[in-house]
């Protein structure tokens, strides 16, 4: 009678697998930080490039514009960018006009969203389907439209013209109708059980719960607001009325200057994009995809 024997395996296949595994998981999680080095170092370097360039002085802009680096380091842009614009007005009429556009769109894009969440009533698919479409539709199209109905009204050049017609956008009401869809529906009934009405549940119950999207809003807000220009070229012309985005395109264009002065105009771009850096570092940590409560069913 012989006894088989089974072969014994061989150690050095089975460790040599994982190891394998192992290296090719090194070597690609390598290669994807290099990518994504690679990508934000091709995203922040016209930054950088623009932070340089704003302590140089003219004659070295001109002459090596995408230097790192500034040879001599002047803040003649800066002093000059003060004394001879009205910089400090421009930042003020955008100021106002941000945080008024800001404060509108998340109280009536927070209402308006709610409403077709929630509410029943006759024609609110048609409602959805023209909001959906009114985000199709290109902002450059409206132009005119708005300069007319601006003119007719009686608002045009004045403060009242350059906000009413940002207090609302589609693309907030669009998130935040989708925002309180996710909102269980049996928070609300519990409310109603207790006795509050429709505006009192949305505004102590549900929009507490909704800081995740109102922080997405506040943050678009702000930027779209803080950065348009078109809007504002159609309803004002008045200098006293000028914000930021239009007085830095004036600089771009030349009109408050002579030559290049590459200095004067990258050092107005950057300090206009400090407050909106500024709100999204502040805000950013508010954005979750969760509800702030939770129900026990």
């Amino acid at each position: 009678m012989s006894i088989q024997t089974r072969p014994r395996p061989d150690l050095r296949s089975t460790t040599a697998a994982p190891a394998a595994r192992s290296r090719r998981r090194f070597t690609g999680g390598w290669v994807a930080y290099g990518l994504l080095v690679a990508l934000a170092l091709a995203y922040t370097f016209p930054f950088l490039v623009q932070l340089a360039t704003s302590f140089k002085t003219e004659p070295e802009a001109a002459a090596n514009p995408l230097a790192l680096l500034p040879s001599t380091w002047s803040g003649a842009a800066y002093t000059a960018l003060f004394a001879n614009s009205d910089f400090p007005s421009w930042t003020m009429n955008s100021l106002i006009v941000t945080v008024l556009v800001t404060a509108g769109r998340v109280f009536f894009d927070s209402l308006a969203g709610y409403a077709l969440a929630r509410l029943q009533f006759r024609g609110r698919a048609t409602v959805f389907a023209i909001l959906v479409g009114v985000m199709a539709v290109p902002g450059v199209v409206l132009l005119i439209p708005k300069f007319l109905v601006l003119n007719q009204l009686g608002m045009y050049d004045s403060y009242t013209g350059m906000v009413l017609p940002l207090l609302a956008d589609a693309a907030g009401v669009f998130i935040m109708k989708n925002f309180f869809e996710s909102v269980p529906a049996s928070i609300e009934e519990q409310a109603r059980i207790d006795g509050a009405g429709v505006f009192r549940t949305f505004w102590s119950i549900v929009l507490p719960m909704s800081m995740p999207a109102l922080m997405t809003i506040v943050i678009l807000s702000f930027q779209g607001s803080w950065n348009e220009l078109n809007h504002f070229i159609v309803s004002t012309q008045s200098p006293e009325l000028t914000t930021l985005t239009k007085g830095v395109a004036q600089l771009a264009s030349g009109q408050l200057s002579q030559g290049t002065q590459y200095p004067l105009k990258l050092a107005a771009a950057l300090l206009m994009t400090v407050p909106v850096a500024i709100v999204f570092f502040i805000f950013q940590k508010r954005i979750m995809n969760s509800t702030a409560g939770a129900v026990k069913e």
